[in-house]
């Protein structure tokens, strides 16, 4: 190999330590821990006051996926183990699938400690307040 070829590949791994060095890190965003944007039952869309009741009694339930856990992959809910957080469709008129509309409720899944309000698919949550 020629030595210009060696000085050539000696610069471009400095060239590229260099930018591995300064480029910024994508770290996960921490979770929320304090959930601040409350939306009362009565403010839920009437079929969210509905699931909402119908968690309450323990169904019965549209979607088979109701009452799954939730993963809070998102972060975006206060940590708690695996299994703490489970998820219920908020039915969309007009749609034939689920839809983004969500409530996450934590705790016993008939007596659930909190339930949050998600109108666009886990991207936003909004704590559900008497």
């Amino acid at each position: 190999m020629a030595r210009f070829e060696k000085c050539k590949l000696v610069l471009t791994g400095l060239f590229l330590t260099a930018v591995m060095a300064i480029a910024p890190v994508q770290a996960r965003a921490p979770f929320t821990t304090d959930i601040q944007a409350t939306i009362r039952v009565t403010e839920l869309p009437r079929p969210g006051e509905q699931i909402y009741a119908l968690i309450h009694q323990g169904g019965p339930f549209a979607s088979e996926k109701d009452g799954t856990v939730f993963g809070n992959r998102e972060r975006l809910l206060p940590p708690f183990k695996r299994g703490f957080y489970r998820e219920y469709t908020v039915p969309t008129p007009g749609l034939r699938h689920r839809g983004t509309r969500r409530i996450v409720c934590g705790g016993r899944p008939t007596k659930p400690d909190v339930c949050y309000y998600t109108a666009d698919h886990y991207a936003s949550f909004r704590k559900i307040v008497p």
